[in-house]
């Protein structure tokens, strides 16, 4: 039980301001994570790791000298925001590039994914290594699938290690990769976890059973057992991890017995003696091994066994120095302290001045917000039903945060252009709404936003490109097809649609109504669909006769919008569009 904490849904922060307070010689606050204090070398690649809290020393506890140049921080078990994500890479980045490395789940993947558009749309080069190393969560031949738990340690200090000596960021690449193909781990658990403020834990284990395969966020285990002795423990997951041994290892092996929150490093030696018998009577010889606590998850009584195959090459970034809160190795001198004040000044954006023409689509664009956000206050709790079909029935609860974050953060922005105020909003809603919806919402906002830009005058083909945008950012960032029943199955007629209304010289007002009317269509058809991505896809049988939610709710808005940009009293877009037309040619 967790139990010291004064508002819960403020853990997370408060715990990261403390991390911080206690460890100001080696990490500075930013906002969404932390960041080194020492300083690094210009051009050196900035390796940026991160997820949810409550798995310290992971994230935050690994920043600092020879491993990661900055983390991003999210709430409890959660994968932090696109904006987030953004903000620490951008203060990180030295000019040589930005490596994403992280456990792979979907949140954490859709949101660094996010992060990773905007960055690159502003000339950083990213790479993103996702961390796969549990044998548990999928098949051998789907490795792609699987989680990342205590494996992370060694991809994300072999791609430090790398970073520090100067390699640039192809090579940080490639030897993160390299160590994530030589990585294997097996957890177990004797109980959940809480989360601060809950009565429960997450799931239980019967006195006397074991969990076996469990993750890092309170998911229980694919299986259970009888309660072995610290032998047969050792034996099992030994055993299990040697025949998932990589067919290019060598003889040396690092293992790495991880504590999940609850057993004590007594008992960790008593298991890590016993792993390490097996290891060698297996004829391994065994590099530097660690036995602690390095991805915890709160109070979960369990551990984990992780087994890295390092070559000579992996061997020397192994063993190479770091020093950060959590992790030390070897010997450095004295790090020089940077200002991380500057740092953060550096990495918020600043609103380019708009356009006249900027400006006043920029007006328009919040009252577009104020529409959506009013459209889907009235739908909510029927998209939370529909959702509740076959997912988790929080689309609806998730669509109003990011509605009407963006509709706050539209108003904030008012008086600038329009550019401004889209990338504004999009980030908004990312951030507020969290899940699928809200990262796929937020992208594509920001996308709509950077291609609109900054311009002296607008017409009515800058509209069709910004839909267009919109679709795209969708398509890619999902990595979803019209078909696959999802929110691309009313975005792609829409986009269609809009365009081929404008290219035939349709009012934009008329052009709006049709794609509404085409999304709506779409969307009534997915019922039909069997979806093949998503929560709802191993509910493929309960999803049929039902819509899509997130094609449902993007056609409602769309027709929303319609109905709004048709009434009287709101001028045209043709109107605002030949105004800013003239204006550019005073």
């Amino acid at each position: 039980m967790t139990s010291i904490y004064d508002d819960p849904t403020a853990f997370a922060e408060e715990s990261i301001d403390g991390f911080v307070a206690a460890n100001r010689n080696y990490v500075g606050r930013l906002d969404g994570g932390v960041i080194r204090s020492a300083a690094m070398s210009p051009g050196q690649v900035a390796v940026v790791i991160g997820g949810g809290s409550g798995h310290y020393p992971a994230f935050a506890g690994l920043v600092g000298v020879g491993l990661a140049a900055a983390s991003a921080c999210g709430n409890m078990f959660a994968s932090p925001s696109a904006g987030q994500i953004y903000r620490v890479a951008k203060a990180a980045d030295m000019g040589g590039g930005v490596l994403f490395t992280y456990g792979n789940y979907a949140g954490d993947v859709m949101h660094f994914d996010q992060a990773a558009v905007r960055l690159r749309n502003e000339g950083i080069d990213v790479r993103t290594v996702r961390v796969t190393d549990d044998i548990a969560s999928a098949p051998r031949d789907q490795r792609y699938k699987r989680r990342g738990v205590a494996g992370d340690l060694p991809v994300f200090k072999i791609a430090g290690a790398a970073a520090e000596s100067g390699e640039d960021i192809d090579e940080v690449e490639r030897l993160a990769r390299k160590a994530n193909d030589r990585t294997r781990s097996l957890g177990v658990a004797f109980g959940g976890c809480t989360l601060p403020g809950a009565a429960q834990p997450f799931f239980s284990v019967p006195p006397g059973r074991m969990s076996v395969g469990l993750g890092i966020h309170g998911e229980p285990g694919i299986s259970e057992s009888d309660m072995p002795t610290a032998s047969e423990l050792a034996a099992l997951l030994v055993g299990r991890l040697l025949d998932e041994r990589p067919d290019d290892s060598e003889s040396t092996v690092v293992p790495i017995l991880n504590g999940l929150g609850t057993v004590k490093y007594d008992e960790l030696f008593v298991l890590y003696g016993k792993v390490e018998t097996l290891l060698t009577a297996a004829g391994l010889r065994v590099l530097e091994p660690e036995c602690g606590e390095l991805v915890t998850s709160l109070d979960m009584p369990g551990l984990s066994l992780t087994l890295f195959w390092p070559d000579e090459e992996l061997a020397g970034y192994w063993s190479a120095p770091a020093d950060t809160p959590a992790y030390r190795k070897g010997i450095l001198d004295r790090h020089v302290q940077r200002d991380i004040t500057r740092l953060r000044e550096a990495a918020s954006a600043t609103a380019e001045p708009g356009s006249p023409a900027a400006t006043r689509l920029g007006a328009l664009a919040v009252s577009v917000f104020e529409t959506v956000s009013a459209v889907v206050a009235a739908h909510e709790d029927d998209w939370g039903v529909l959702d509740s079909v076959a997912g988790d029935g929080d689309h609806g609860i998730g669509m109003r945060r990011g509605a009407d974050a963006a509709a706050a953060a539209a108003r904030a922005a008012a008086g600038t252009g329009v550019s401004n105020v889209l990338t504004t909003a999009g980030e908004a809603w990312s951030e507020k709404a969290g899940g699928t919806s809200g990262a796929l919402w937020g992208t594509a906002l920001i996308q709509m936003g950077r291609v609109v830009g900054n311009n002296d005058a607008y017409t009515a083909a800058d509209a069709a490109v910004a839909a267009r945008a919109f679709c795209s950012a969708v398509i890619e960032l999902g990595s979803a097809e019209v078909g696959d029943k999802t929110m691309v199955d009313a975005v792609v007629p829409f986009a269609d649609v809009f365009g081929d209304e404008l290219d035939r010289g349709s009012p934009v007002r008329r052009a709006l109504i049709a794609a509404a009317a085409a999304a709506k269509h779409a969307a009534e058809a997915t019922a039909a669909l069997r979806p093949k991505l998503g929560r709802a896809r191993p509910l493929a049988e309960k999803s049929l006769g039902h819509p899509d939610p997130g094609a449902v709710s993007f056609a409602v808005i769309a027709e929303g919008l319609a109905e709004m940009l048709s009434a009287e009293e709101i001028p045209a877009p043709e109107t605002v569009l030949t105004a800013t037309a003239s204006e550019s040619e005073r």
